[in-house]
């Protein structure tokens, strides 16, 4: 098939991902790619150049306009839409069978272009104003909607989803986060360090357990990262930098326990599966898709209490380290996400009447 695969342009879709929407949409491409499809990546210019790209723009936006995303600015929310109002037109007169949108614009989600290029639309994020309107008004028998777990599908829609909402959970290669039989003790956690993801909750739970703690990801919040997580650096607290994922599964897989704070209702958690591909148990909070992620591969606690969160470190840290990868091998591969993302494709472009250009891959 003719795939147009639409990202977010906030960051580039290349290593080392700023986050797990970035890593997705790299994954996607790249899997879908090696599965015979012609895919085109819409998304920023600066994107990883291995793939055919269409730019959104010449440069991620996170570069152009620093520091303003949830802030409504005006000028950002203009260089935007122009940017996925460009990218739509293209993608329409592109001659694609599927288009796969996981931006965060609401363009992609407009009739004018679902009805023209059959759809599916993965929603990465929490219900919020500036998107909820319109998935509520973008259903059509060319598109198809996905959540990434249970839990976020039940905050879009708490008294029960359309049939057209699918639940497609996130996944991951797992020959690139090999399994380690044993872990030093010591624990470790990613992401990117703003308030949302917790850091400064690791660091306290690291401290009143007495077990050594690194931090890897790209610092989002500045000042946060000044008051909340930089004067507790020192002895066995450490930075270890913002790391490619091929370096920072080996720098994950030699630790003993990974440490997962979401303080927003987190719709998936691709850093805990990753981690736990590695062999390590999980100690965290119990937000968002957490449980649905983590299931008997960690402990999880009910409040944002360093106290019980080091408490949980201990008790994970007994878990044995095959528990983790086997749930990861059961229900978190890229090969099974690939599956359903083929599978959506085949079944939108039936609704709509489309006939087939090119072959799926058998699941």
């Amino acid at each position: 098939m003719r795939i147009a695969v639409l990202a977010h342009a906030r960051q580039p879709v290349a290593r080392p991902f700023a986050g797990g929407m970035e890593a997705l949409c790299w994954h996607l491409v790249a899997g879908l790619s090696a599965r015979g499809h012609e895919v085109v990546l819409f998304a920023s210019g600066d994107s990883d150049p291995r793939f055919t790209l269409d730019p959104l723009c010449a440069e991620h936006h996170e570069r152009t306009f620093p520091n303003r995303e949830h802030q409504a600015d005006p000028a950002l929310v203009a260089h935007v839409d122009e940017c996925y109002a460009g990218a739509c037109a293209r993608i329409a007169a592109g001659g694609f069978d599927v288009l796969h949108n996981n931006s965060l614009s609401r363009l992609p989600l407009s009739r004018a272009l679902t009805d023209r290029v059959p759809t599916l639309t993965s929603l990465h994020v929490p219900p919020y104003d500036a998107l909820r309107h319109f998935v509520g008004q973008s259903r059509g028998p060319g598109h198809r909607l996905t959540v990434t777990s249970d839990a976020q599908r039940i905050l879009w829609w708490p008294e029960g989803s359309p049939p057209d909402v699918s639940v497609l959970h996130n996944g991951i290669d797992p020959d690139a986060w090999p399994f380690h039989a044993t872990g030093d003790g010591s624990a470790v956690w990613c992401g990117r360090i703003a308030p949302v993801k917790g850091t400064h909750l690791a660091v306290a739970a690291a401290r009143i357990a007495g077990i050594p703690l690194t931090l890897f990801g790209p610092i989002e919040d500045q000042a946060y990262w000044e008051a909340r997580v930089k004067p507790y650096l020192g002895g066995a607290i450490r930075y270890g930098g913002h790391r490619d994922d091929r370096t920072l599964a080996g720098e994950i897989g030699r630790a003993g326990v990974f440490l997962f704070t979401p303080c927003w209702d987190e719709p998936f958690g691709l850093v805990a599966a990753e981690a736990m591909a590695c062999g390590l148990p999980v100690a965290g909070l119990d937000r968002g898709a957490a449980r649905e992620v983590v299931g008997e591969a960690g402990i999880l606690v009910g409040e944002a209490d360093a106290g019980a969160l080091a408490q949980a470190m201990g008790e994970a840290l007994a878990i044995p380290r095959t528990i983790p990868r086997a749930r990861v091998m059961r229900l978190f591969t890229r090969d099974r996400w690939l599956d359903g993302c083929e599978g959506l494709y085949a079944e939108l472009r039936q609704s709509a009447g489309r006939t087939g250009r090119g072959s799926l891959t058998p699941a």
